[in-house]
């Protein structure tokens, strides 16, 4: 019954202190890089598996990228790990609700020493008359020998008892934390994948553009080298010409660098190998996104933010994790019984058996009780005081991320407007500069305000789509909802 009991103080531990799992990651915002991020920061820039490089590129839509995400991300593969773990803790507190059997047996050669047993010849003497003859036999020897063969089963079961019951309903509630916390970074990776092939197909844009550009400059440099040759113009305009070349040449090798770059970020998010090739196969989506107040948004956070949910489970867990040390205060009835047969020189055997019910309860600890029930009660309040500032953190990230959306919005439209602006000037320009009206100065000029309004109107768009994603995730619906968002 002893080791019986230690059994039962070692399960009751580990029960009291099992670990809840902590929020994942803050919600409602793009996620800030560092300019080289590893796993080594954060688990979710990396990846535990990497297909093998294929000669043809890869050909990746955003949902391809997002499910090869969600399968190959180190930081949820982490997570779901520490879920498994506590599965295993539910399954540990179910076993103190179950029967526990056990059969031994064993059999060997014994020795025996009875003086050492207390047997003495003096001792053994007092027993005389018990002998046949009125003394003991002659040559009795004090030491003896026996073959034994025993099996034995052993039965248990806890019948009552309350902080056992309180540690199972801890158990349950930590287990359904970590659930939630596994879809909170689900969230955190569709996030991150899809900001990062977002950033990906604005790079590729503004490759596109870049190289538009540089060929723009290019004819006008061969335009102004064939009027100078010709004497028709002067060799300042050519010598603008090509430094608008070069500075537009520039301007495309920096954008090919954040591309490759960029890519190489995407790839080892989603478990592809740095070296495949890849094509990213979704345009930039636009789609205005119908108007939501930030009472809605609130609402639908509440119903679906899953560190909400999961905060809400922690507190259940802190109020069980309460109640089992308020509960050992009440008495545990447990039953136990066992069964043996044993054989002794193969002179047949003998069976013995025990049943017996256990009933115990504190009769005085007060000190190390109260000291419980107070250490924990700390702990339940101080999660409660997290609940209720997640729920105006919820409210504010809602805010912002509606604010951000409008404002990133209107950015769009004042983008596209300039780009349209930006066209007509230059249009202009090139007449009035074929025309002999002015030379290549503001033409040039012309040339740089259209490469930076598309550039804008790229960098608007990019960040109008991250806002929305944003949005959905402070709204707790992300993963279900980002095509709708997206507007694809």
């Amino acid at each position: 019954m002893e080791v019986k009991r230690a059994e039962q103080l070692g399960l009751r531990g580990r029960l009291l202190a099992f670990p809840l799992l902590a929020l994942v990651a803050a919600l409602g915002c793009a996620c800030a890089r560092a300019q080289n991020p590893t796993s080594a920061e954060n688990p979710f820039w990396g990846s535990v598996t990497a297909q093998p490089v294929t000669d043809q590129p890869l050909k990746l839509s955003l949902d391809d990228a997002i499910q090869r995400g969600l399968a190959n991300n180190l930081g949820l593969e982490e997570v779901v790990n520490e879920e498994k773990t506590y599965h295993a803790e539910v399954n540990e507190a179910l076993q103190l609700f179950l029967p526990t059997i056990t059969l031994t047996g064993d059999t060997g050669y014994y020795m025996h020493d009875l003086a050492a047993l207390g047997f003495s010849p003096s001792v053994i003497g007092e027993f005389s008359s018990l002998f046949p003859g009125g003394k003991p036999p002659a040559g009795l020897s004090l030491i003896t020998r026996d073959d034994l063969t025993e099996g034995q089963l052993h039965y248990s079961e806890i019948l009552f008892s309350g902080p056992v019951i309180q540690g199972w309903k801890a158990a349950k509630a930590a287990e359904r934390a970590a659930h939630f916390g596994k879809m909170t970074a689900r969230g955190q990776v569709v996030q991150d994948v899809a900001g990062g092939y977002l950033r990906a197909i604005a790079d590729e844009s503004e490759v596109e553009n870049g190289k538009a550009q540089v060929e723009q400059a290019r004819v006008l440099k061969d335009h102004e080298h064939a009027a100078h040759e010709a004497g028709t113009a002067a060799n300042l305009d050519e010598l603008r010409a090509q430094v608008e070349l070069e500075t537009e040449q520039q301007a495309l090798i920096a954008a090919e660098n954040q591309q490759a770059k960029d890519l190489i970020l995407l790839k080892r998010e989603i478990g592809v190998d740095p070296e495949q090739a890849i094509e990213l196969t979704d345009p930039a989506p636009y789609s205005e996104l119908a108007t939501e107040t930030p009472e809605d948004a609130r609402a639908t956070a509440y119903r679906n933010r899953q560190d909400y949910q999961n905060l809400q489970n922690q507190v259940v867990g802190y109020r069980a994790l309460h109640e089992v040390y308020r509960s050992e205060r009440l008495p545990t009835l447990s039953f136990a019984s066992y069964y043996g047969t044993s054989t002794v020189n193969g002179a047949g055997t003998h069976g013995d058996f025990i049943a017996m019910g256990i009933l115990s309860f504190p009769i005085f600890r007060e000190a190390s009780l109260r000291g419980d029930r107070d250490a924990s009660k700390a702990q339940m309040e101080s999660v409660n005081a997290q609940l209720d500032d997640l729920r105006n953190h919820i409210d504010e990230q809602v805010r912002e991320a509606l604010l951000d959306v409008n404002a990133n919005q209107q950015l769009v439209e004042v983008a596209r407007s300039n780009v349209d602006l930006a066209t007509r000037a230059l249009s202009d320009e090139i007449d009035r500069v074929n025309a002999g009206v002015d030379d290549n100065l503001p033409l040039v000029t012309a040339q740089a305000t259209l490469a930076t309004a598309e550039n804008n109107l790229v960098e608007s768009l990019y960040a109008y789509n991250v806002s929305k994603i944003g949005l959905a995730r402070a709204s707790g619906v992300l993963e279900t909802q980002y095509r709708t968002y997206l507007g694809r």
